[in-house]
């Protein structure tokens, strides 16, 4: 049996159950425009719905041993890895990545399973020194129903770091992915869960627009918001949480440098920027979006990057073996295009496209304030500036309003490290480019990029929990009155 019959989840929702959606929408391939299914798409109703319903069922989830928790974890990422293969199409049809993407994100959703797993008998809280004759504890407890948005981009990994240590936790779980990946970032979830055997109502799957997103975040219920898109939507929800006086984790944008010094290893460092930029089509948060180059190195850096853009190959990446894929719509390509044209500077290498397929572009001979260098593009561009001393590139680095990921590029790892700390940013890859992720790493951004690391490992008990305070004494105390 596969695990994404389109005879299930056709033009329904997930909550345990699969119910008729109010409203459709067709899932689309990007490379080809072909009609891959139909999915169901949610209403401000069926949000309010989902959150009553894990409401009153994430009481008894709490409850649960962690060894049965746990079970479900470790049985979910058993099923992303027996139902790879079939996974992997999807994520290459729907949402345009190659087949390797599309093996990292199976690869990770399995992983983040297995490390939520571990997160629901971890030690609840800790015992608190008090100057009364009594025990005192500090007890993490769920926050109860946790609300997840997540974006197109990486759909199973962006969707699934939330839910799986939110439902290990004893939290239930509404996730809105976005209706251009509903199946690779939601239903499979859903029916990945379904077989792991998670009981009825903790798991709801809405996919939705912006409507949907904000009944999410402005229902009752619903205690915590993790949302990962884009700084401008970020904002919005952030706004809005905090008026619902809500928890929300936000990873958003970014702008990363990759700094490459004068001793840097050329030819890995051209490969290292080329895979930091192009990876994906560059619609990655991490993506380098500024190549900060040494002006001693910065000419051949150029011309190398340039004409390893010229031999990737583009196309559709479930017919053909290519570097890079589609773009995920017009609306992106157009974006993409126009920051180029805007930028002025000199086009080494790309700058053109043929539907939704960009060329992997390199630009030269910018300023900072370049469009291309100044916003990020996600889209696969790698604009380059070049810096005099280790001062200019600190400031190049540290001008962005954005601080998600660096990459430092030197032969002289601890100089690499002491440069590192002079820039605000959430990770550091010292000889690495700015695209990674691990589930047992912390991972968030600063500033513009977010409210700092939030998600994997340990970050998750406080991202998914509360604080109780509780108190423990024999004989009632008493009182003057």
């Amino acid at each position: 049996m596969t695990l994404l019959d389109p005879a299930t989840w056709t033009g329904r929702l997930f909550g345990g159950r699969w119910t008729e959606a109010a409203a459709t929408a067709p899932v689309i391939e990007p490379a080809t425009g072909a009609r891959l299914g139909t999915a169901g798409l949610a209403t401000k109703d069926d949000v309010a719905a989902a959150a009553r319903r894990g409401s009153a069922v994430q009481r008894e989830w709490a409850r649960t041993s962690f060894e049965e928790r746990a079970a479900v974890l470790r049985r979910a990422g058993l099923a992303f890895e027996q139902h790879a293969a079939e996974l992997h199409e999807w994520i290459m049809r729907e949402s345009g990545a190659i087949r390797g993407k599309a093996g990292f994100e199976t690869h990770v959703a399995a992983q983040e399973c297995y490390e939520a797993a571990a997160l629901a008998s971890r030690p609840p809280g800790e015992v608190l020194p008090t100057a009364k004759r009594r025990l005192s504890l500090a007890r993490r407890v769920p926050a109860g129903v946790v609300g997840v948005i997540a974006p197109f981009n990486a759909p199973l990994i962006l969707a699934i770091r939330s839910v799986a240590p939110a439902l290990a936790l004893g939290n239930a779980v509404i996730l809105k992915p976005d209706p251009r990946t509903a199946v690779c970032g939601g239903i499979a979830l859903a029916r990945v869960f379904e077989e792991a055997g998670l009981p009825e109502g903790l798991l709801h799957v809405l996919p939705g627009g912006p409507d949907v997103g904000r009944a999410l975040v402005e229902a009752p219920g619903v205690r915590v918001i993790s949302f990962t898109g884009s700084t401008a939507a970020g904002r919005q929800v952030g706004e809005a949480a905090a008026r619902h006086l809500k928890r929300a984790h936000l990873e958003l944008g970014g702008n990363s440098a990759l700094i490459v010094l004068a001793d840097a290893d050329l030819e890995r460092a051209v490969s290292a920027g080329a895979w930091a930029s192009y990876f994906h089509q560059g619609q990655i948060c991490m993506t380098a979006g500024r190549h900060l180059v040494h002006a001693a190195v910065a000419e051949e850096y150029v011309e190398r990057l340039a004409a390893k853009a010229g031999e990737l190959t583009v196309g559709d990446p479930f017919t053909q073996d290519v570097a890079l894929g589609p773009l995920i719509d017009a609306g992106q390509r157009d974006k993409v295009h126009t920051l180029v044209g805007a930028s002025g500077g000199k086009i080494a290498a790309g700058g053109s496209y043929d539907g939704l397929f960009y060329r992997p572009t390199v630009l030269a001979d910018l300023t900072p304030d370049s469009p291309a260098c100044a916003q990020e593009v996600f889209g696969p561009v790698a604009p380059v500036l070049t810096f005099a001393d280790e001062d200019e590139a600190v400031a190049l680095a540290a001008g962005s309003e954005y601080g998600l990921s660096l990459s430092i590029l030197t032969r002289d790892v601890m100089s690499g490290l002491d440069l590192a700390e002079r820039i605000p940013t959430g990770i550091v890859h010292i000889n690495d480019q700015t695209v990674d992720d691990e589930a047992v790493a912390p991972f968030g951004g600063v500033a513009a990029s977010g409210t700092g690391a939030r998600f994997g490992g340990a970050a998750n008990v406080e991202a998914f929990t509360e604080t109780r305070w509780i108190t423990v004494q024999g004989p009632i105390e008493t009182y003057p009155f």
